[in-house]
């Protein structure tokens, strides 16, 4: 006997790139009976990532359930849209999740895509929502409590009449090819660390404090600038923290790239580190030897009259959008400390907290990220000294 099911799937980010992920609810079209829950974490991702990875979960689970037939139901028009084959896939990022939905639609005899309002999405989005606040469930096995998973036989009597009154559904033909005929332009920061300064050659937790760039800073100024400037012949500006040794190398690299626009974004300025500014690691561990704990173990926790890492990161990750926004689809050089360019690169490459630890940015570093439209992400280069040889 044929199984008919429903997949209902859904995806979210929590930043958009942010944490995020998807949950998926499989239900017998016949009885409405919830066959299969999946919901997990992604990790650092956007909306449409987290979107196709909870469709990709729903077609896994209706296969392994032995479905011949499966209608999938969705509030992203945009995963609806591709996967119908009306839209082109501009993202390179989402073709290969695309490819693989592709794949396991040829396990169905049938396969059809409607679009559904949100409000008519709920449980998978509600899968998706516990996923990001850590919940985990790969299990095909039956859900015991439908009734709070999964429309009544009646509930779901009515939303199959609602959605015959709506789009009609699409039986999926995948296309030949994923790529646009011209790919949308990416933004492209280069992610550049301030020259040395005294603080930094000491190994000195170097926060708000306005310290200037040394000698030697200066000239690792002048070479990452040189550096920028054959990477990004194109530049279109750079975007500062506004403490004097990172403004310093922007004025650098603004020069070397024939005087291209200065701009200042508070966001990108240092952690503040508190009381435990201008020392070494070996003297904060000796008199903070259980705070430094706590702060090596946890991102929101701060040093004693500082902020901690989960602080900075909201700011970056604001600062980040506003720099997107201001300059979409060029190339600007980003000029910014150690810990606000890590979590920008925590995030870009989808990394855990152990990441901050375990990442060393040089002075005057270079690492590039680039962003597309719709929040994917291609980290290109970390940490590249060549320059500095």
């Amino acid at each position: 006997m044929s199984l008919r099911v429903i997949v209902e799937a859904d995806g979210g980010s929590r930043g958009n790139p942010g944490p995020a992920g998807y949950g998926a609810v499989v239900i017998e079209a016949a009885t409405g009976q919830v066959l299969a829950e999946r919901f997990d974490s992604v990790g650092v991702t956007t909306n449409n990532v987290a979107e196709y990875s909870g469709l990709i979960a729903g077609l896994e689970a209706a296969a392994e359930l032995g479905a011949s037939a499966v209608d999938v139901r969705m509030d992203s028009k945009l995963v609806v849209e591709q996967m119908s084959g009306r839209w082109q896939i501009k993202n390179p990022g989402l073709r290969p999740l695309a490819a693989t939905a592709a794949q396991l639609i040829k396990k169905f005899d049938e396969v059809g895509f409607t679009w559904i309002p949100r409000e008519r999405n709920k449980a998978a989005d509600a899968l998706a929502n516990k996923a990001m606040d850590g919940g985990r469930s790969v299990s095909p096995q039956p859900v015991a409590d439908v009734a709070t998973a999964a429309p009544s036989a009646k509930d779901l009597a009515r939303r199959i009449a609602a959605d015959a009154a709506g789009p009609a559904r699409v039986t999926v033909t995948p296309p030949a090819s994923w790529a646009p005929p011209a790919m949308t332009a990416a933004t492209r920061m280069i992610l550049v660390r301030h020259g040395e300064t005294g603080m930094t050659a000491e190994k000195r937790y170097s926060g708000r404090g306005d310290v200037p760039l040394s000698a030697h800073g200066l000239t690792q100024a002048e070479a990452a600038a040189r550096r920028v400037a054959a990477l990004a012949p194109d530049l279109a500006a750079v975007v500062t923290s506004p403490l004097s040794r990172c403004a310093a190398t922007a004025a650098e690299i603004a020069r070397a790239a024939g005087g291209v626009p200065v701009e200042t974004e508070a966001g990108l300025i240092e952690c503040d580190f508190g009381e435990w500014e201008g020392r070494t690691f070996a003297e904060v561990r000796e008199r903070w030897p259980a705070e430094m704990q706590r702060w090596l173990e946890s991102t929101a926790v701060a040093p004693p009259g500082g902020e901690s890492f989960k602080a900075v990161a909201k700011r970056i990750r604001g600062a980040r959008a506003a720099i997107t926004a201001a300059h979409e689809g060029t190339t600007i050089a980003v000029v910014s400390h150690v810990s606000p360019i890590k979590l920008l690169l925590q995030d870009a490459l989808a990394a855990s907290d152990a990441f901050l630890h375990r990442l060393f940015l040089e002075p005057a570093g270079i690492s590039i990220v680039d962003t597309w439209p719709d929040g994917n992400v291609a980290v290109r280069t970390v940490n590249d000294t060549a320059h500095l040889a």
